[in-house]
């Protein structure tokens, strides 16, 4: 059973490697207000250390992640 999480912005990333998923999600959690959450799927195995550490950094927040095959999906949650 998967847990459901709203997401305000939806992006698929799947194909693009670094640094790409980081810019595009950079781009998107900019698009959408303090407190709203952008998800996202990749397939660079990259993204299961660089969103965390883009998400410290910024001051933002990795909500959940989750891993299906080659899939990561993530959730990020704007706090700046």
């Amino acid at each position: 059973m998967t847990e459901q999480m709203s997401s305000h912005l939806v992006l698929n990333l799947e194909g693009l490697l670094c640094p790409l998923p980081i810019v595009k999600v950079s781009q998107a959690i900019k698009q959408v207000e303090i407190g709203q959450v952008v998800e996202a799927s990749a397939t660079d195995p990259g993204v299961m250390i660089d969103i965390p550490a883009w998400a410290k950094t910024t001051g933002n927040e990795v909500l959940k992640t989750q891993k299906e095959g080659k899939v990561i999906r993530f959730w990020v949650k704007r706090n700046k």
